[in-house]
């Protein structure tokens, strides 16, 4: 398993007026968690749509164990198999308080769609390349 990991703290605007994480953001951390993985292996989002590819989130499940608050500081995971994605690519995630406590885990399928047509495409061979790097630089 490739694991990504960012953290931050939370925000005033994500609490409710108890000072809780609203649970629609645990979905918002999931996608900084992703875009800044991509980003950092040198991939970003911004190049995969000019260069025809757009990666729509198929689904999302999300599974809540423990409550996040303003003046936590979080940990979003991103995390893939070592295996290649074809059609559809599924990611691990997860967030973690300061006290490593699992806030919120559950996993994101992305499918690739070519931009031109909106007809669903296998994984772009560039994305695979950033991929396979990944994984041998973690061996």
């Amino acid at each position: 398993m490739l694991e990504y990991s960012v953290e931050f703290p939370v925000r005033y605007y994500e609490t409710d007026q108890m000072g809780i994480v609203h649970h629609s953001n645990y979905i918002r951390y999931f996608e900084c968690a992703r875009l800044k993985m991509m980003e950092d292996w040198g991939y970003p989002l911004q190049r995969c749509e000019k260069e025809g590819i757009t990666i729509p989130v198929v689904s999302v499940e999300c599974k809540y164990k423990h409550s996040a608050y303003l003046g936590d500081t979080l940990r979003a995971v991103a995390a893939i198999d070592e295996k290649e994605p074809m059609a559809k690519f599924v990611i691990h995630q997860s967030v973690y308080n300061q006290n490593g406590e699992v806030c919120a885990y559950g996993d994101v399928v992305l499918g690739f769609l070519n931009k031109e047509t909106g007809r669903p495409t296998r994984c772009p061979d560039q994305i695979l390349e950033v991929i396979r790097k990944e994984i041998e630089n973690h061996k």
